[in-house]
């Protein structure tokens, strides 16, 4: 058999290499790609000679268009088992086998948790007043008897909900199919839409992205915000009607955002929120840790492995 060419995609960290035994992979040369190849016509470029390709997440989007161009490509890699930005329907028709990898769940509950603690508590901003000779000028919030809201109690929000509840916060939890059991094994209040949106002092979004959610968020819930309140969403960009959620800051409507996702990635140099108020802004690191970098990749290894040996796992 001839050599199988592995591309890793968006390797920003310049990591991958070091987190998964590559070398273990017989007959196999692999490719790190650190830079983000954002065009499609110069990401088939750089694919058209490998034959298996690794994605981080949704950063490298694969849509029909993409794949078609790519008529060596035999197995897309995704971290994770769910991408919106690979087109499976494609894939199948295409004959490309498409495989997720397992993934952690702490990373992005810790980082939305790091979000609102520096919101409430002004840090970045008191870090540069600092630096700049300054000292204290802005008055905390204190969490205790503070209302979080939870759109989504899944996995990643359940997990919030418990932190919250932990720092002696009421906690609310809303989504479209969240039922009263469920609320009551995570020891949440359910309640509808208006409610959440109306009273919490910080709502969290943790939903997973679909045409059904796409732009769940929208003008009349941000509207609906006490002003001195706060949003948050480690979760998806897509969920939240971006052009509302500008005017929300812009015209201060509610008291600030903490925002680890963005609607084009990385984030250009121009985009309105790079200079928008009332922001406090990560570049999409809420998985970015040691530890799912770790299970992404080694899963990717032998997710690599398995489909060599004609038997695959964890296809999508």
């Amino acid at each position: 058999m001839s050599e199988v060419r592995v591309a890793v995609l968006d390797d920003y960290q310049r990591v991958a290499a070091s987190m998964a035994d590559w070398a273990g992979l017989p007959g196999v040369s692999t490719r790190f790609f650190a830079e983000h190849i954002a065009d499609p016509d110069a990401l088939v470029a750089a694919l058209e000679p490998f034959e298996v390709v690794v994605a981080m997440r949704e950063r490298t989007p694969f849509p029909r268009e993409v794949l078609a161009r790519l008529p060596r490509l035999r197995l897309l890699v995704t971290t994770g088992m769910r991408n919106a930005s690979i087109d499976l329907d494609a894939a199948r028709e295409l004959g490309v086998v498409v495989s997720g990898t397992r993934g952690s769940a702490g990373g992005t509950a810790e980082l939305t948790w790091a979000l609102i603690l520096g919101l409430v508590r002004t840090v970045a901003a008191d870090d540069a007043r600092i630096r700049a000779g300054g000292w204290q000028e802005a008055v905390g919030l204190d969490l205790d008897g503070r209302t979080l809201g939870v759109v989504g109690l899944g996995r990643l929000g359940a997990r919030v909900a418990r932190v919250g509840l932990a720092f002696g916060m009421n906690v609310i939890a809303w989504s479209p199919n969240l039922t009263a059991e469920r609320a009551a094994e995570h020891e949440v209040r359910p309640v509808d839409r208006r409610e959440l949106f109306g009273s919490a002092d910080i709502v969290s979004l943790h939903m997973a992205l679909s045409d059904r959610t796409r732009g769940l968020v929208g003008e009349a819930d941000l509207r609906a915000m006490k002003p001195d309140a706060f949003f948050v969403n480690t979760a998806r960009a897509g969920l939240v009607d971006q052009d509302a959620l500008r005017k929300a800051l812009e015209e201060g409507w509610i008291a600030g955002a903490g925002l680890d996702v963005f609607d084009a990635e990385p984030l250009p140099a121009d985009h309105w929120l790079r200079s928008s108020p009332r922001t406090l802004l990560s570049p999409h690191m809420g998985y970015v840790t040691e530890q799912s970098y770790r299970i992404f990749y080694s899963d990717a290894v032998e997710d690599i492995a398995a489909f060599l040996n004609g038997a695959p796992i964890r296809t999508l």
